[in-house]
Parts: structure tokens; C-alpha cells; sequence
């Protein structure tokens, strides 16, 4: 971080336009003030240690847990960085809020830095590639570093026309704390109204807020960095991706990441029926509603082609 003064310092917190000013691009350089509150929030979770925990607490966790991770694989994945299916511009952007509530930066900065990561895969400029840096770099160095702070607009150029997009990834903090407000406001709610629940405001504030989204981060990261080394190769990418199982379960179907970089731009990661993909599945549900549409089939022939022997 470079000399500024203290308002510029406090401002860069909010809003990333200032902060992306302050950052340069030495590769592999930590930005040590941005550690602070991802460690923060993982040394949050202790705190269940003295809020304790309730059926309803754990229930609401993995709920909120399943819907965030569909908004971050079924959208900002999926929609965002693969254009995999269609939708209007409002459906895009309430899943892009939900999507934000999942504290891994706008849906620009997100789109971006993955499609970067498709064509560089495995190479030397791709920014988490655990072939190349390692794993504790490729599983949640990467991001903390000044390197990728900046939005790479230019890969996203057709979504950054939208104001509102452009909105949610200048102020990313802004979706995150108003979601960990209203999660502790209806705990002090249900403790009001609902006292058989055995909830609170800090109670559910640490599992549907705290819990979830550390659970969330390391599933997502496990996409770059284990689903890199771990598993099995069914297609001969130029990269190293590999489908696991236990992965695409922890993150509705994103482990099946040899299908995707045979055909990044499917809508469907579990090529065959046994593979298991529940983002797909979901949005089979939004596609009956006509909330989205023309979600994108692998052909046949591309599925079948370049196989292991």
C-alpha cells in the first residue's frame, strides 16, 4: 500500500475504484491489510463457543450456505463468466446481489478473473493455478494479493455496461453487511416473537452469517486449487482440471471440473446423468418458471471427443 492520507485509506475500504488506485501489480505480493478481515471472519467462527447453537441456527446456516452457492456457481459462474443460459436484466441482477451476499467480491471482478483463468489455465499468468504457485496461493493467496484487486474490465466489457453491475463491484461491501444486519435483526426478531426457536441475533448472526460464508469460501476455493491436483481426467485439456465428486457435492456440481474445461460454455458440468450437479437441477427449476432460458447443452459430439483411452 502506498503513502496516502488517512480519508483516501478509509475511503479505499468502501469503494474499490479508490482502493484499485493504490494497489500496484507485483505478482505474488500480499496485501496485508486486506488479510485482515478474512482472517477476522475466520477467527469469528470461535464464537459459536459462546453464542451456542440451535436446530433453527444450523437449519438457516446450511440453507443460506445451498443459496449462495447457487447464486455464485449458477450465476456468477455459470451466467456471469460463461453466458451458459439467458435471463433479463432484473434476474440478473437480483441473483447478482444474492450472489454478492457471499462476501467473494462483484460479479464483474468475479467473471473476469475466471475467464482470465480459462485462458491461461495451468499456465504461468493464471492467477490460482496450484500447478504453477502452489496451494495455499492457488486456494486464497491469489486474491489477497495487489495483483488481482482491479476488475479486469476488458474481459467483461459486455456486463460492464450495465450501471448497476458496475455498482455492486465498486462497493462490494455494501450487499455483505447489509446481509449480516438483517440476519442478526431477525434473530432478535425470532428471540422476540419466536422464543421456542432458541435463537438470537449473535447466534444466528454467527451461523447463517460467520459459519456460512467460511464454509462457503473454502468449498468455492477447493474448485481452484484441489480440483487442479485431486480427481480424475476424463478429457485431455491442456490444463491440469480434474472431476471429484466429493467436490461437485460440496458445491453443486462445480467438482466436475475436467467436463468443464472440455466445454466451459455448458450450462450442465455433470456431463452424464450419474454425475451429480444440483445447480444444474436449479436451474432447470428457474428455466419451468421462465425466470431464465436457452440454457446451453454440451453436443453430443464435443462430449465424446477427446477422451482418455
Amino acid at each position: 500500500m502506498r503513502s496516502i492520507s488517512p480519508l483516501k485509506f478509509v475511503l479505499s475500504w468502501f469503494d474499490n475504484e479508490i482502493a484499485s488506485t493504490l494497489r500496484d501489480s507485483e505478482t505474488h505480493r500480499i496485501d496485508w491489510w486486506r488479510v485482515i478481515p478474512f482472517v477476522g471472519l475466520h477467527v469469528a467462527c470461535l464464537s459459536l463457543l459462546w453464542v451456542g447453537w440451535s436446530w433453527f441456527a444450523v437449519v438457516f446456516a446450511v440453507l443460506l450456505y445451498a443459496l449462495r452457492m447457487f447464486a455464485i456457481t449458477g450465476f456468477y459462474h455459470r451466467y456471469f463468466a460463461h453466458k451458459a443460459f439467458q435471463t433479463s436484466r432484473l434476474g440478473q441482477l437480483i441473483f447478482a446481489i444474492i450472489g454478492a451476499t457471499a462476501v467473494q467480491r462483484g460479479p464483474l471482478w468475479w467473471a473476469a478473473h475466471h475467464r482470465d483463468h480459462h485462458v491461461h489455465s495451468d499456465q504461468e499468468h493464471d492467477a490460482h493455478s496450484p500447478v504453477q504457485h502452489g496451494f495455499l496461493w492457488s486456494h486464497m493467496g491469489w486474491f489477497l494479493s495487489s495483483a488481482n484487486f482491479a476488475t479486469k474490465f476488458e474481459r467483461v466489457k459486455e456486463l460492464a455496461k450495465f450501471p448497476e453491475l458496475r455498482f455492486l463491484d465498486r462497493f462490494d461491501v455494501i450487499v455483505p453487511i447489509a446481509f449480516a444486519i438483517a440476519i442478526y435483526g431477525l434473530g432478535e426478531l425470532l428471540a422476540a416473537y419466536a422464543p421456542h426457536l432458541n435463537t438470537n441475533g449473535p447466534q444466528l448472526l454467527v451461523w447463517g452469517f460467520v459459519i456460512s460464508t467460511v464454509a462457503l469460501y473454502h468449498a468455492t476455493f477447493s474448485v481452484n486449487s484441489l480440483a487442479h491436483v485431486w480427481g480424475k481426467r476424463r478429457y485431455q485439456t491442456r490444463d491440469h482440471s480434474r472431476n471429484n465428486f466429493l467436490i461437485a457435492l460440496l458445491t453443486l456440481g462445480e467438482g466436475w471440473h475436467n467436463n468443464h474445461h472440455h466445454y466451459p460454455g455448458a450450462a450442465k458440468q455433470g456431463f452424464y446423468w450419474w454425475e451429480i450437479d444440483f445447480t444444474y437441477y436449479g436451474l432447470r427449476v428457474l428455466a419451468a418458471l421462465g425466470l431464465i432460458w436457452d440454457l446451453r447443452k454440451v453436443p453430443v459430439e464435443i462430449r465424446e471427443s477427446k477422451k482418455y483411452q
